[in-house]
């Protein structure tokens, strides 16, 4: 199965349509129909973007697996990883804006602080 062959499966199963994708990746639709009609692929540029809008990892759609993160633990997920997707404009999004505009020895403190409510919130267990 082909990328796109996989892009298609999963907006199917989102109950997505390509206009909706089109305009959520802000890919032309015209473009998203050549990868079903042309059995063409995506640009590498576009994936993390398509995964994004899809709710998937890029590792989900390169490797056609899915996991449903709402029933697996998330903690697992995270540790498993080297990434997370946000997306621009929710709060996970706007604290990593924030985070890498802090200088270098606040953003040590702020590491500090993140440890500190780390080792709290596992004493309260």
């Amino acid at each position: 199965m082909t990328i796109s062959e996989r892009i298609y499966k999963i907006m199917q199963e989102c109950g997505m349509t390509q206009l909706e994708f089109s305009e959520r990746t802000g890919i032309p639709q015209s473009t998203i129909s050549d990868w079903k009609r042309k059995k063409t692929n995506p640009s590498v540029d576009k994936l993390v973007n398509i995964c994004g809008v899809l709710g998937i990892t890029p590792n989900d759609l390169l490797l056609n697996e899915r996991r449903d993160l709402k029933k697996e633990n998330k903690s697992d997920f995270y540790e498993r990883n080297d990434f997370i997707i946000v997306t621009e404009g929710n709060d996970r999004y706007e604290l990593l804006v924030e985070y890498d505009r802090l200088k270098s020895k606040d953003k040590d403190r702020l590491w500090g602080y993140l440890q500190a409510l780390k080792s709290s919130d596992e004493k309260s267990r």
